[in-house]
This record gives structure tokens, C-alpha cells and sequence, in this order.
């Protein structure tokens, strides 16, 4: 993508065709529309405007809304937030100011995150202190649009909530013992190149047909 001076990518997706897009600012507006209201274009093009943005205000998140019994969850520098239905997101005409995502107050300081989340997610939290905090997304309290939220972590006198993400758990199964494949060369007892090896291919161990089996000084002559 070409980019203006001073401007900078904050998000991309993979899309079908059939979802909408929504983005959000600092200011605590989100738009939404439907993501065919972008044309396709090359690589090193500039793009459409997405968002209408006073001076100064910037967009902190981009998300592809796939499924209406998502929540959007919304977190504001002083460490306020909540959750709100995806569904009280209507959609508006691509490039306009948007909507309301939360109510702008002293208290709540500028959004700084929105990510789509299921009530049976967690999230991380972290300030620009350096505290991080695990919580679950079930203990945030979903509400609507034009409302402050609720306290999601205590931020210390001089830091601000940077980042808040959603945790994704690894689906990478382990396996056990018993499903790891045995090394041929260290378990098979007929592998000729072990000399401890009780194989019958060890022609002086065990072989009934030898005369010196049971003679510890070899056979003797008749």
C-alpha cells in the first residue's frame, strides 16, 4: 500500500466478499460498513477512505465482523472499558465519522483498543508500566454503546493502558510416549550390528547345530 507521509498501516485481513468491516479511533467513534464498499485495487495503490477523522484523532483498529453473537470489547487508556454486542453496530456509509463506541470522558482518557471477543475468551492487558494482567472476558460487563465502562485494570499515577489483546490458545497437540515412533536401530532385537544382540544371526549364541554350544573347549576329535 502507498502511504501519505506521516501516516502508518495499523491493521490488514484476509476477507470473502460476504463480511463487514468496522474501524475504530482514539477519539471512541467506529464505523462499519460492508467491505464490497471497497474496491479492489493493486498492490501500490492508495486505497478509499474508510473513516472521516478530525485533526489530530487517528484509527486504532480495524476488525472483520464474521459473526453477530461476537462482542466487541473496548478499552480506554486510563484502564476503563466494556463489551458491547456487535449487533448494536449498525452499519454507516463508508468514510463518514462513525458512531459512538464509547462515551469520551476525563476519566476514560482515548481508546487505545477494540477487538471482537466470545464470552468464553480471555485477554491480556498491559500498561506502559509494565504490569500485565489476564482476565476473562466473561467478568466484563457487556453493555452499550454510549457508556463509560467498567474499571478492567488499575493503572499506576503516570502510566496508561498501551495494549489489550486477546488471548489465543496453541491447538498443537502433544504427544505421548506411546505415540512416538521407537528408533529401529536401538529396539530391534534381530539388528545384526548390535553385539548384544540375542539374534539368530549371531552365528556363536545360541545355535543348537553348534558342537562347542555346550563344550567350553570346542569340539573334540573322535
Amino acid at each position: 500500500v502507498d502511504l501519505d507521509e506521516g501516516d502508518f498501516l495499523i491493521g490488514a485481513a484476509v476477507t470473502d466478499g460476504a463480511h463487514d468491516v468496522m474501524l475504530f479511533s482514539d477519539a471512541a467513534k467506529a464505523v462499519r460498513f460492508d467491505e464490497n464498499d471497497v474496491r479492489p485495487m493493486g498492490r501500490a495503490a492508495r486505497g478509499v477512505r474508510g473513516m472521516s477523522l478530525d485533526e489530530g484523532q487517528r484509527v486504532i483498529a480495524m476488525l472483520v465482523a464474521e459473526s453477530e453473537s461476537q462482542s466487541v470489547l473496548t478499552a480506554t487508556e486510563n484502564g476503563f472499558g466494556k463489551r458491547t454486542p456487535i449487533s448494536e453496530y449498525t452499519r454507516h456509509g463508508r468514510g463518514t465519522k462513525g458512531m459512538i463506541a464509547i462515551q469520551t470522558s476525563e476519566r476514560n482518557g482515548k481508546v487505545v483498543a477494540a477487538v471482537l471477543v466470545n464470552p468464553d475468551d480471555e485477554i491480556m492487558l498491559i500498561t506502559t508500566g509494565g504490569v500485565l494482567v489476564r482476565t476473562r472476558v466473561a467478568e466484563v460487563r457487556e453493555m452499550g454503546r454510549a457508556t463509560q465502562g467498567v474499571t478492567l485494570i488499575a493503572v499506576d499515577d503516570g502510566s496508561k493502558l498501551s495494549g489489550l489483546q486477546r488471548v489465543v490458545e496453541s491447538d498443537t497437540e502433544t504427544l505421548s510416549s506411546g505415540d512416538i515412533p521407537s528408533d529401529p536401530s536401538s529396539d530391534d532385537p534381530s539388528d545384526p550390528s548390535d553385539p548384544s544382540s540375542d539374534s539368530p544371526s549371531d552365528p556363536g549364541r545360541d545355535d543348537p547345530s553348534d558342537p562347542s554350544r555346550d563344550n567350553p573347549t570346542g569340539p573334540t576329535e573322535p
